[in-house]
């Protein structure tokens, strides 16, 4: 069974129709991305999956649950976090309280708890800090582990972004333009992370990218879109060389 499956997805706004009956799916273990020029949709898509949008019509489902009109702060409870293209991060918070935030989903505490601070608060925190240590060591973080946000280089923010997502243990990772802003070398460094992340934490990723390096690099399947609507899907190699993409990134 796919891990995510969009059936005919479409949203309308207003008279703008900006995703026009899009399917597909994702397998467990993918690194699945979704490509095409601006204004093709793609963002739409994944505002709608992480339910920011909800579809005019079609049908969303995680591990076959239906999560079309599915409250957004569910969502992290069904093992999903998403980052964003511009970064979302407490800019006056150092880096390890801005992973703590990612665990908010595993608070299995209340108000008492916190204020009292009781053994089970203790135990939780604990829990929570040696998550987030572990997350620092994985991508490499320990440098700027009490650094606050504000003072980063773009590069560091970005992997902090991705460390709070991967904070909230998720099954499923959305990447909104992951490469954005990045040098060359950078991200050559994230196609190395993300497939670290597939294999060694078991996370499936769900990717919108326009630096095609790196979605050939990393990627097991892309989906191609423009005006809304799927022109290709298949292999990074075969997409990439299919009529209507090329059309689509370079006209005729």
């Amino acid at each position: 069974m796919a891990l995510l499956a969009a059936d005919q997805i479409s949203i309308r706004f207003g008279g703008l129709v900006a995703v026009d009956g899009v399917s597909f799916a994702v397998d467990p273990g993918e690194i699945f991305t979704i490509i095409g020029p601006n204004g093709a949709g793609k963002t739409t898509i994944f505002n709608i999956v992480s339910r920011l949008y909800t579809a005019t019509s079609g049908r969303i489902t995680l591990s076959g649950q239906d999560i079309t009109r599915l409250p957004p702060h569910r969502l992290a409870g069904l093992g999903v976090a998403r980052t964003f293209q511009n970064i979302e991060l407490f800019e006056h918070a150092t880096v390890i309280d801005n992973l703590l935030v990612g665990r908010h989903v595993h608070v299995a505490t209340n108000l008492l708890d916190a204020v009292l601070f009781t053994p089970r608060a203790r135990r939780q925190e604990i829990a929570f800090r040696e998550e987030a240590e572990r997350i620092v060591g994985f991508l490499g973080l320990q440098r700027y582990r009490d650094s606050l946000i504000h003072g980063l280089p773009y590069g560091v923010r970005k992997n902090v972004e991705l460390a709070r997502a991967l904070m909230s243990r998720p099954r499923l990772l959305l990447l909104d333009e992951p490469s954005s802003g990045l040098t060359t070398n950078e991200s050559v460094d994230l196609a190395w992370w993300l497939r670290e992340i597939r294999d060694r934490l078991s996370v499936t990723i769900l990717m919108v990218e326009h630096n095609m390096r790196l979605v050939s690099a990393i990627s097991d399947r892309v989906l191609a879109l423009n005006h809304g609507r799927i022109i290709a899907e298949g292999s990074p190699t075969d997409v990439q060389r299919h009529p209507e993409v090329v059309r689509a990134y370079i006209g005729e």
